[in-house]
C-alpha cells in the first residue's frame, strides 16, 4: 500500500510545522478489506480507513487541511467529487493540550487498486496504478500558503493528472 505514506510525507514535506518534527506524524490503517470480484485473475483493491494523528501541533489546522486536500484531489478523488462522501469522508478530532498545542486525529477512507497479471511460466507482475485523473485537481505548480502577513505555512507541487493507465495527461 502507499497511499498511507504517500500522504505522511507529503504532509511532512509540505507544512512547515510538521518539518520541524516529523516524528508527530502517525499514521495507521483501520478497517481494512480486500476487496475482489469473481473475474479470472488474482486482481483486488485494497479498502480501508486511513487515520493520521499528527501530537503536539502548535500551527494552524490549514496549513495540515489545505494540503491534504490537495493529496486528496490527486489520490482519493471521488471523496471531493462525490456530494454524499464529502459530507462526512474526512472527519477529525483534536484535543487541546497545554501551551497552545493539539493533538489532531484525521480519518479518511482510501482504496488502493491493485492489478496482478499473469506472465509467462507462471510468473505474476503486481502492480499499483495512480487513481486516474480526468482533469487536474489544481494545475501543475507549485503552491504556497501563507498568512495575510507573509508566514508561509505550507508549500507543495501539484502534478499532472494521470489517465487510467497511469501516464501523465502531458505525454
Amino acid at each position: 500500500m502507499y497511499k498511507p505514506s504517500s500522504l505522511k510525507q507529503y504532509l511532512i514535506s509540505s507544512v512547515k510545522e510538521l518539518q520541524r518534527s516529523p516524528d508527530r506524524v502517525l499514521v495507521f490503517m483501520d478497517e481494512g478489506n480486500v476487496v475482489c470480484s469473481s473475474a479470472p485473475g488474482l486482481s483486488f483493491e485494497y479498502r480501508y480507513t486511513l487515520t493520521l494523528i499528527i501530537t503536539d501541533y502548535a500551527g494552524h489546522p490549514d496549513a495540515v487541511f489545505i494540503p491534504l486536500l490537495a493529496w486528496v484531489g490527486e489520490h482519493q478523488r471521488e471523496l471531493l467529487d462525490n456530494h454524499e462522501q464529502r459530507q462526512q469522508a474526512i472527519s477529525f478530532n483534536a484535543e487541546v493540550l497545554a501551551n497552545d498545542l493539539v493533538d489532531i486525529e484525521i480519518s479518511l477512507p482510501l482504496t488502493e487498486r491493485v492489478i496482478v497479471k499473469s506472465q509467462a511460466g507462471g510468473e505474476l507482475n503486481v502492480s499499483h496504478p495512480p487513481e486516474p485523473q480526468l482533469e487536474p485537481f489544481l494545475p501543475a505548480g507549485t503552491y504556497r500558503l501563507q498568512t495575510e502577513s507573509g508566514y508561509l505555512l505550507a508549500e507543495w507541487e501539484s502534478r499532472p493528472p494521470f489517465d487510467a493507465y497511469g501516464t501523465t495527461t502531458d505525454d
